[in-house]
């Protein structure tokens, strides 16, 4: 399935300067690739993600650019791999020179060993872009994956929340943790982001991120904000974490939890007066608790529980769908609130009873995905196929009158 034609026309180049703002000095990115009778190079590739033609509400629909020996370039447009119109396999030699404009030194060198993958940041200052990289080794040579950012951070009431209730209590909570959970390319990001800048614009606090890679700049406004990422300024998330607790914080960003040391010490910050934000990756709220858990020895079940039950404030599940008219994806979003039923059933370990309570919560500001999927279908926002698709239990078929 190619790009949807016709695809707005890309300038022909004999070369390109690396972007100012990148993480290094690069040399000059060569246009190396043919696509349709032009020669482009990276940075003409990366300049799509902005064309006119793709965006909208001021939002590019293309998500990622796909880079893979043997094959020809991909785009993730509108959650859809597509292929680049009159593209050609792209060649082991082109895809280096193609991939090496955007890595530093010691990241080029690391790729060496064939076994090794490289997670990078690119900041294409000119173009007010920014990009999340992974480059790997499959068993045709290099690949890589790269994901636009953008600079803009969205505001919390365009995000897609159900209720505006629900971002308020977490920009307005002072200490406890907070789980944005879901697959990747479900938001996570932009939805932390958008928490964190808030609360910088609004209360004078202490902002500490540690993040792989960072992916949103924040500039100190009321708070003071310290971004760190990991192989540059730390070597662990859990050793970060240790060290912005020397550091007066009063929220704390782990980009997220990976192993039962993090989450131990995300733990305790959130339960001695820190506000912790991280995300997982999971399909839903549940099994975000579940995860955490399951990260922990058998022995340590209950204990964990007992302390995530008192540690946690929410968990927000989310889904990218795509809207019934105008292109682009809109979030849906699951919220499980640790109210005391809730609690009560986190600590003695009754995850099955979990999406009940937050179907006979939703007083209490709780909301299951379906049900959320359900509203949107009902204001014409999304597409009864849509909806189905995306959510997580059959439960929606029978909210919908099916058998």
């Amino acid at each position: 399935m190619p790009l949807p034609s016709p695809p707005p026309p890309l300038p022909g180049r004999t070369g390109s300067s690396p972007a100012s703002g990148s993480l290094a000095p690069n040399p000059p990115a060569h246009a190396v690739y043919a696509v349709g009778g032009q020669v482009l190079s990276i940075f003409d590739l990366l300049a799509r993600f902005a064309e006119p033609a793709y965006m909208a509400e001021g939002i590019s629909r293309l998500s990622d650019l796909h880079l893979t020996v043997g094959e020809p370039v991909r785009y993730r447009f509108d959650g859809e791999l597509v292929t680049l119109p009159d593209s050609f396999p792209v060649t082991p030699d082109v895809l280096e020179k193609l991939i090496h404009p955007l890595l530093n030194d010691e990241q080029k060198h690391r790729l060496l060993d064939r076994r090794a993958s490289v997670d990078a940041g690119y900041d294409w200052a000119d173009r007010q872009m920014s990009f999340r990289i992974n480059v790997f080794h499959d068993r045709h040579g290099l690949a890589a994956a790269i994901r636009v950012l953008p600079r803009r951070i969205p505001p919390l009431a365009a995000i897609g929340f159900p209720e505006e209730s629900i971002w308020r209590e977490v920009v307005d909570a002072q200490q406890g943790l907070v789980i944005v959970t879901g697959v990747t390319g479900s938001g996570k990001s932009t939805t932390i982001a958008s928490i964190l800048q808030h609360i910088n614009r609004h209360r004078g606090s202490r902002i500490i991120t540690l993040e792989d890679p960072i992916e949103y700049v924040l500039e100190s406004e009321k708070s003071l904000v310290s971004q760190r990422e990991l192989g540059r300024h730390l070597a662990s998330f859990a050793e970060g974490l240790r060290s912005a607790l020397r550091e007066d914080p009063d929220v704390i960003f782990v980009g997220e939890i990976r192993d039962h040391e993090t989450a131990s010490l995300a733990l305790s910050a959130a339960e001695t007066g820190h506000l912790v934000l991280t995300t997982l990756h999971t399909r839903d709220t549940r099994g975000a608790i579940t995860r955490l858990v399951d990260m922990f020895p058998p022995e340590r079940g209950k204990e964990l529980a007992a302390q995530l039950s008192f540690a946690l404030t929410l968990v927000i599940g989310q889904k990218l769908v795509p809207n019934a008219r105008g292109g682009g994806r809109r979030v849906a979003m699951e919220v499980m609130k640790n109210a005391p039923s809730m609690s009560h059933l986190i600590r003695s370990g009754k995850w099955e009873q979990m999406y009940s309570t937050m179907e006979t919560q939703r007083a209490a500001g709780m909301i299951t995905l379906e049900r959320h999927l359900l509203t949107l279908l009902e204001q014409d926002k999304i597409t009864r196929e849509s909806a189905l698709r995306a959510a997580n239990t059959r439960s929606l078929l029978a909210l919908l009158g099916e058998s």
